[in-house]
């Protein structure tokens, strides 16, 4: 395993890290059912092949991803990692939420300290709003003196510019940014983050699993030889910023953890001059395929009124990105399951709500009604 300085820190966090947001479920419709058993087993397999970065939020898996990664930093575990979560900003209404809620996570977590705490998808205005309104940064301080944190950061979605003035505050000493392949608008904000010496996780490396499936048909000669997708590639990519230490990674079953960790052991994890070629060519045909960037990341869900969207986006990104008949199938299918909750794009009544929580600005409206025109097969 490979590790790096994260910033000013004085932690050295492996190049890959474990993020706990895509962890395997009893239930696929039910992020909150998640299989505890394998969880713990395939975090621990991470640890147990080096990985010493792991990163939760107190909304993860419908709140309870705290609480299993808690349960799988027992029996010694605690001790070989870096933890890093963050504080629900959004959710903050007043001066001693700030406090209660990381009280909260360090009882789910089952620790007495936080290596790294993050305003969670912190963005200029909330930072206005709620940040300065209820004295936070004050909040933040005296939870590292006592010694509840050890440092303090935030994770953002917000505009490349607004991202730089929060960096400016001066505070922060670690940060979490989305990059990759497929997106590469925070270059910036990374080397100048660096420059500042923050701390820089990377959050997407494979694009939400978009790299991890087969590529569409026009990028198959980019491929690695001997390999299917594109994830050696999305790795290398990110690790060849310097400026970059760490790259999580939703890893939700043991195979996944068997890629990674081959990866970030491999003797040199940088792209070569021509696999950058490659990097290259894959962005751009892209870019060219498709202008819809949804991670998955769930910050929409659940709908209220039943609208299962994550589901519906993914189908239209397998129509129109990799050009996969059953992408209609599978849609045509939601609603009909037995005893299913969810409904195709037809359930929503255009109230806006999923967008406002959207950390890439998608028009979900618009991409739903896309979705059903394109996808839907009648009976």
């Amino acid at each position: 395993m490979h590790y790096r300085l994260l910033g000013k820190t004085s932690i050295k966090a492996s190049v890959l890290g474990f993020g706990a947001m895509r962890l395997p479920t009893t239930d696929p419709e039910n992020p909150a059912a998640i299989n505890e058993a394998e969880a713990i087993k395939i975090i621990r397999q991470a640890i147990d092949g080096g990985v010493n970065y792991i990163d939760t939020a107190y909304v993860y898996h419908r709140e309870q991803g705290e609480v299993l990664v808690g349960k799988a930093l027992q029996d010694g575990y605690r001790e070989k990692v870096t933890l890093m979560t963050k504080n629900p900003i959004w959710k903050v209404k007043s001066e001693e939420d700030y406090l209660n809620f990381l009280e909260e996570e360090l009882k789910r977590l089952q620790t007495d300290h936080i290596d790294v705490y993050l305003f969670h998808s912190l963005k200029k205005q909330q930072y206005e709003e709620i940040v300065l309104k209820f004295d936070l940064l004050e909040k933040a301080k005296e939870a590292k003196r006592e010694g509840k944190i050890r440092h303090i950061g935030l994770s953002s979605h917000d505009s490349v510019e607004n991202i730089m003035e929060l960096i400016d505050v001066g505070i922060f000493e670690v940060i979490l940014l989305q990059y990759n392949i497929i997106d590469n608008t925070n270059a910036e904000v990374i080397e100048y983050a660096a420059k500042k010496g923050l701390g820089v996780c990377v959050m997407g490396p494979v694009a939400g699993g978009r790299l991890a499936l087969e590529p569409p048909k026009e990028l198959v000669n980019y491929l690695t030889p001997g390999k299917k997708t594109f994830v050696d590639l999305a790795f290398k990519h990110v690790w060849s910023n310097p400026n970059i230490s760490v790259a999580l990674s939703g890893m939700g079953n043991k195979a996944m953890v068997r890629e990674n960790l081959a990866l970030a052991n491999s003797p040199t994890i940088t792209l070569t001059a021509k696999e950058k070629e490659r990097v290259q060519k894959i962005s751009e045909t892209y870019k060219r395929l498709s202008d819809l960037i949804c991670t998955q990341c769930g910050y929409c869900m659940p709908c209220e009124h039943g609208v299962n969207i994550t589901k519906i986006l993914k189908q239209l990104i397998h129509w129109q990105v990799y050009g996969w008949d059953l992408a209609k199938q599978y849609y045509s299918m939601i609603g009909k399951e037995p005893n299913s909750q969810w409904k195709n794009a037809t359930a929503c009544i255009e109230c806006g709500e999923c967008e406002e929580k959207c950390p890439q600005g998608i028009p979900i409206i618009k991409r739903l009604k896309e979705a059903h025109e394109i996808l839907y097969i009648e009976d």
